[in-house]
Formats: structure tokens, C-alpha cells, sequence
């Protein structure tokens, strides 16, 4: 019997040492712990990438989307829907989810091939952020995963003040630089290739037809922008 109680404890350990996990970050005790399994599993890591957290992610992004904007069109009763809009994507935009998921400590839940370093410089921990929310939604219900949203992330690890007044679209900072200068700039893909389970996109930046700056992200718009932010890194240099 004795044996019996060892195993089942041996079983069990890892679930309730996940919960309480959760539960630290989250603020509140999972119900249904599988939910939260799978919004932690990246596609790298089980045989079966239909076991990963890619459906759930779909679902996270959504909720999140909405919440974003019932809580902006709340807190700015007077700004344009423009403004609004972009305030949004800047909240929602794979890079600040990304550096939210670190602070609040997600990477180190995420299930993920560690030997694909490529993996960890990407934005697999927001992505799996997004997952949990579509975790908390499927197990708490809208209401609860509205206050996850508001206070552990958007209260807790993001600064509104300092995000409205600093722009960092580095694709719409450099067009406005070649249009300032009278430049001809392009976005061209130069490079598609598999980076273990992943594709790497390469972006060059033709400026006057010449091959200016270059950047590698795991999709295009990523690519784009890394490749910006070099090419302004650039710009400065020469002014």
C-alpha cells in the first residue's frame, strides 16, 4: 500500500509543482491543469505538433485583442479610433508580449527544444503567453481572465505613459527618413531557409537600389523590422 501512495505521489508531484506555479502567476488556483500543460508546450517539443500550444495561442490572441481595446477605449474617452488603434498594436505586438512573458518569469514553464537555440532569441514566450490566456479563458471564464489581463500584465509589466511616447516601428521611422531625404527604400526578401522545426526569413533593405541593411526573423514582419532598426542604427552613425 505504502508503495502504491509512493507512486501515485511520484505521479502527481509534477502537476500540483505546475499549479502552484501557476498559481503565483496567475494570482489564482487552476482547475483544470491540462489547459495549462498545453499552453506551455511549444511545437518543438512533443512528436505530435498537434500537441502543441498553437491552437490555443490562436484563441489567446483574440481575447487579448478585445480586452486591449475595451480597456483603451475606457482609459482615452477622447483620442481617435487611430490612436487607439496603434496604441493597441504596440501592447499586442509579438516583441512587448515577448518581454512580458521574461519578466513575469514564463520562459522558464515553457516546454521547448533547448538544443534549437534559435528558439530562445525568438518570441516563442510571448506566443506561449498568449496561449495561457487562452488557458485561463477556457478555465476561469472571461471575467477572471479580463483581470489576469489588466492587473498581472498590463498594471504589473507595461508603462502606457512611456509607450505613447515612444515609437518603436522601426520600418515607419526609416520610410519617414527616406521620404524626409528624398530616398527610394524597398523591403526585399533575400532569404528563406528551415532553422530546425522553423522557417528564418532574411529582409534586405534596397536603399537606391543597394542593399543597405539586413535582418533574420521567423517571419517577414519581424525580419522587416530587425532589418529597420540596423539600417536607422546606420543612419545615425552618418548624420
Amino acid at each position: 500500500m505504502r508503495r502504491l501512495i509512493n507512486r501515485i505521489f511520484k505521479k502527481n508531484k509534477p502537476h500540483e509543482q505546475l499549479s502552484l506555479q501557476l498559481e503565483h502567476l496567475l494570482g489564482f488556483t487552476p482547475k483544470h491543469i491540462s489547459y495549462y500543460q498545453l499552453a506551455l508546450m511549444h511545437r518543438s517539443k512533443p512528436e505530435d505538433a498537434t500537441n502543441s500550444n498553437e491552437r490555443l495561442e490562436f484563441l489567446g490572441d483574440a481575447i487579448l485583442g478585445a480586452i486591449i481595446a475595451e480597456y483603451l477605449f475606457k482609459k482615452y474617452p477622447y483620442q481617435p479610433e487611430g490612436y487607439l488603434t496603434e496604441l493597441r498594436s504596440r501592447i499586442v505586438r509579438r516583441e512587448t508580449m515577448n518581454n512580458v512573458a521574461l519578466r513575469m518569469g514564463l520562459n522558464k514553464l515553457v516546454q521547448y527544444n533547448q538544443n534549437d537555440r534559435g528558439l530562445s532569441r525568438s518570441h516563442i514566450f510571448g506566443n506561449a503567453l498568449e496561449a495561457l490566456i487562452g488557458a485561463v479563458y477556457l478555465d476561469q471564464g472571461f471575467i477572471k481572465t479580463r483581470k489576469f489581463i489588466l492587473n498581472q500584465m498590463i498594471r504589473s509589466y507595461i508603462d502606457l505613459d512611456a509607450m505613447e511616447s515612444t515609437d518603436t516601428n522601426y520600418k515607419n521611422q526609416l520610410l519617414s527618413w527616406a521620404q524626409r531625404n528624398n530616398y527610394t527604400l524597398e523591403f526585399e526578401t533575400i532569404d528563406e531557409k528551415m532553422d530546425s522545426t522553423r522557417k528564418m526569413f532574411t529582409v534586405g533593405i534596397m536603399l537606391n537600389g543597394e542593399l543597405y541593411a539586413s535582418g533574420t526573423g521567423f517571419n517577414k514582419k519581424e525580419a522587416g523590422q530587425v532589418a529597420a532598426q540596423k539600417a536607422l542604427e546606420k543612419v545615425g552613425k552618418q548624420d
